[in-house]
């Protein structure tokens, strides 16, 4: 918790109450400004975070690499990990937001070191909302921006919506030293906006999720993936891109699951 700036956890209550369309917070001015600086400049180049992570290239989901693996972290970046996934710093988690018993997840599944190219782009969403191995309900999104002097025309906004998606609330700049925690729900859609910046630059941040091993109240039982929608403007990308992406995905999975199938019944 060193690395955090102190905060007003009673303010910070309010303010995630408050939030609309959705209950969240924003905080500026996070971590200690000077730590903020060097977990910003340990962040590695898009081409070197291909090296250590995933790359998305889909529909959704387009020149953004995602580096979960916390042993390939720089140094900064564990500490900055450590500090969010502390008990100390989890127990004022719950008392702002109300969420009892957070759990971190040190396995970091959807998360870690966040890395989007120019023309970079997230549809609006909502995250899925359990882990079926682990048995445990995602209930908290903490995002760290990292990008200093970030300009308004490069885009790469993180976009709260409706719930019908038909209005966005909130669009915050991913500028150095901003934290946006919010709530997983069925009705905390969000997205970025398309990043416009220049080769060479990167939109950069961190990204942590709670769970809890209780259900949320009101839970009717519904477990389900990411949910992907289309904005208000994206016709074409809701009417015929996204449901052609959506059946492939579902052909993959079946071709997989029927291989799999197979190598065990040859296996025996």
């Amino acid at each position: 918790m060193s690395v955090i700036q102190p905060f007003d956890r009673d303010a910070l209550k309010s303010q995630f109450d408050a939030g609309e369309p959705f209950r969240h917070l924003c905080i500026d001015d996070f971590l200690e400004p000077s730590f903020a600086r060097e977990v910003a400049e340990a962040y590695p180049s898009f081409e070197t975070a291909l090296e250590r992570g995933f790359s998305f290239n889909y529909v959704n989901e387009r020149k953004k690499v995602q580096v979960t693996d916390s042993s390939k972290f720089p140094d900064p970046v564990q500490r900055l990990h450590q500090a969010i996934s502390s008990q100390e710093f989890r127990d004022q988690l719950a008392y702002i937001t109300g969420i009892p018993k957070l759990l971190a997840d040190e396995a970091l599944v959807g998360g870690g070191m966040h890395v989007t190219g120019p023309h970079g782009r997230l549809d609006v969403h909502v995250d899925f909302n359990y882990v079926p191995d682990r048995e445990l309900h995602r209930r908290l999104n903490i995002l760290v921006y990292l990008n200093p002097d970030w300009r308004y025309d490069w885009g790469g906004e993180v976009e709260l919506w409706d719930t019908d998606v038909r209005r966005c609330y909130q669009a915050l700049r991913p500028v150095l030293n901003r934290c946006v925690i919010f709530e997983t729900s069925e009705i905390s859609f969000h997205g970025v906006a398309a990043v416009t910046c220049p080769p060479g630059v990167e939109r950069k941040s961190f990204a942590a999720y709670y769970y809890t091993k209780e259900p949320p109240a009101g839970w009717d039982g519904t477990k389900h993936s990411t949910v992907f929608r289309a904005r208000p403007d994206e016709r074409w990308r809701g009417y015929v891109l996204m449901p052609a992406e959506r059946i492939q995905r579902q052909l993959q999975q079946r071709v997989k699951r029927v291989r799999n199938k197979v190598m065990g019944l040859v296996g025996r």
